[in-house]
């Protein structure tokens, strides 16, 4: 997909990946492009400080401002770790092609970048869970064309519900939906039992 936009004339100043797409081949196919990068990555990968000595990132003491690693088999990223409620930790590296660009990197940027990535995320979880993208029962390939159209058509019409303040968030619709369903097939049932009882 980088290939193509890439071949439209596009240059992203940054990609941005969740840790399934931070193989290390992913990685050096950024950096061979010349691409910036914010990717998570798994907890056991290996990091260096000193390029020498290498631990797992979990093991690493990482302030808040980041702290520039060597990463196994790639070079020098910057590593950012995020606490999330549950008290799990995640760990992101950012990558800039320009020489000695990691140490400008700061804390700020991060949560900036990182809140776009979470962006994208959410929407993505979205359009799967609300939306049904993934779920179609359709071979040709009009028919999906038009399924993952009417997906996103969907997805734009939550979008604009929700910044308008007519729903609070692009869940809302489908668990009102559901617990009407519900409601209404609970009173069903217990409507005909109590018909059987009397």
């Amino acid at each position: 997909m980088i290939i193509e936009v890439l071949s439209w004339g596009l240059s992203p100043k940054t990609v941005t990946t969740d840790t399934w797409y931070s193989s290390q081949k992913n990685l050096k196919f950024f950096k061979d492009k010349g691409l910036g990068f914010l990717t998570g990555i798994a907890k056991n990968r290996s990091c260096s400080i000193d390029g020498k000595n290498f631990t797992q990132v979990q093991h690493l003491e990482i302030p808040e401002s980041g702290l520039i690693v060597y990463l196994k088999n790639f070079g020098q990223v910057k590593v950012f770790q995020r606490s999330f409620k549950n008290e799990t930790k995640r760990y992101y590296i950012m990558y800039i092609p320009e020489k000695d660009a990691l140490s400008s990197i700061t804390k700020t940027e991060f949560r900036e970048l990182h809140s776009i990535h979470w962006g994208i995320e959410c929407y993505h979880r979205a359009i799967k869970q609300v939306c049904g993208i993934s779920r179609f029962m359709v071979r040709t390939s009009e028919a999906i064309r038009t399924h993952f159209f009417s997906a996103i058509r969907a997805f734009t019409q939550l979008e604009l519900m929700r910044s308008e303040e007519l729903i609070e968030n692009w869940y809302e619709i489908q668990r009102n939906l559901s617990l009407q369903v519900a409601r209404d097939f609970i009173l069903e049932h217990l409507t005909q039992k109590l018909g059987l009882i009397a």
